[in-house]
């Protein structure tokens, strides 16, 4: 699908996607990519993290792949060090990654409730404030006159909650502090049942795929593309322009 979007929307910002490897969060990569964005994507596989910085380069993209874990404060320092290094800014953070299983509440073990809060909860805060020093710079302040943005993705999960999901339910949260201090927005983005995502095929079974389309509004499964064209939207002052 075309973008509706000029091509250099994003040309000389610099964003980093967690979870950016595979899913919603490389095609948030590339579609930042292809609208002019330097981009650094940050993942625990690094054979994942290689195919996918190979794709985003074939198709023109100055990306990078850093290993890294969000649950662990060293890495995301270290992370936001090297792509700051590497780039020499950074103006956009995207909180993509995610933890998530099917179990009952029953069958859920403390330890597994603390993975997931600690991905989607803790690991998007720790990301946040650890990337705070150089967000609220404007990209360490080299020609822009606000401060950075931050997006997270969500869930919709949180607002009913969900069967054998009580883990992820109460994980998504919103940041809302920083846009008075350092004019940095802050936007959540929660997407329903995307289609070919792991998420999907993962907690859906391929028999109850065709149910779900039934309640869905449009009576479709959303697509990568949406999500992607709605941060990039979220992340550029397209709202300036004409």
């Amino acid at each position: 699908m075309e973008s509706p979007f000029k091509e250099d929307i994003l040309k000389g910002k610099v964003a980093l996607v967690t979870g950016g490897g595979s899913g919603i969060g490389l095609e948030i990569s590339s579609q930042f990519g292809k609208h002019g964005a330097s981009v650094a994507i940050m993942g625990r596989r690094k054979t994942i993290l290689d195919s996918a910085v190979s794709s985003l380069r074939s198709q023109g993209i100055q990306a990078i792949g850093l290993e890294g874990d969000v649950r662990k404060k060293e890495d995301a320092i270290g992370v936001l060090e090297l792509t700051v290094k590497h780039f020499g800014r950074l103006d956009i953070l995207v909180n993509a990654a995610a933890g998530n299983f099917l179990v009952s509440a029953e069958d859920l073990s403390p330890n597994g409730f603390r993975t997931v809060m600690d991905i989607d909860s803790v690991g998007t805060f720790t990301m946040c404030h650890e990337a705070l020093k150089y967000l609220k710079k404007g990209g360490l302040g080299r020609g822009t006159a606000s401060g950075g943005t931050i997006l997270n993705i969500s869930a919709t999960l949180h607002y009913t909650a969900s069967w054998y999901q009580i883990h992820v339910s109460a994980a998504k949260f919103l940041a809302l502090e920083w846009g008075t201090d350092y004019d940095i927005r802050v936007n959540g983005i929660a997407p329903g049942p995307i289609k070919d995502t792991t998420g999907l095929s993962k907690l859906v079974p391929d028999e109850a795929e065709n149910k779900i389309k039934d309640y869905m509004p449009l009576y479709k499964l959303g697509e990568k593309w949406d999500i992607a064209m709605s941060a990039l939207y979220l992340a550029s002052n397209a709202e300036g322009t004409d």
